[in-house]
């Protein structure tokens, strides 16, 4: 099993910037790719962005692509989401999840096992 932890909400204002952090314990060692989704009320859940672990490899949505960047610590196990000039729109929880099936970067929700409890990110306008 893998445990995820995220961290790093709150409310910001439009145009600022927040940092999301997820930390990932347990069996890291099946971890091939960390992604990061987002879920506003009454729409369904979507992709943001994902790394592999080794970090060689990102993928983001077209909405938050040049605004936000995905990363790994070096060191320890953990993720991360730059998120620069935020919008209103980019209000939501986001959750980070895990992926361990080797050789692809996924966006879709169906491949990811493991789930973080999420971060509400409130932008005012």
């Amino acid at each position: 099993q893998v445990q995820l932890v995220e961290s790093g909400g709150g409310l910001v204002q439009a145009g600022g910037s927040l940092r999301l952090s997820c930390a990932a314990s347990g069996r890291t060692f099946s971890i091939y790719s960390m992604g990061w989704f987002r879920q506003a009320p009454g729409k369904e859940r979507e992709f943001v962005a994902a790394i592999t672990w080794n970090g060689d490899n990102t993928k983001y949505a077209d909405s938050v692509k040049g605004r936000f960047t995905i990363s790994r610590g070096n060191a320890e196990n953990t993720g991360y989401l730059q998120m620069n000039s935020l919008k209103p729109e980019d209000a939501a929880v986001y959750y980070c999840a895990a992926a361990s099936v080797p050789g692809i970067l996924p966006r879709s929700i169906g491949f990811y096992n493991y789930w973080g409890q999420g971060t509400q990110v409130t932008v005012s306008s």
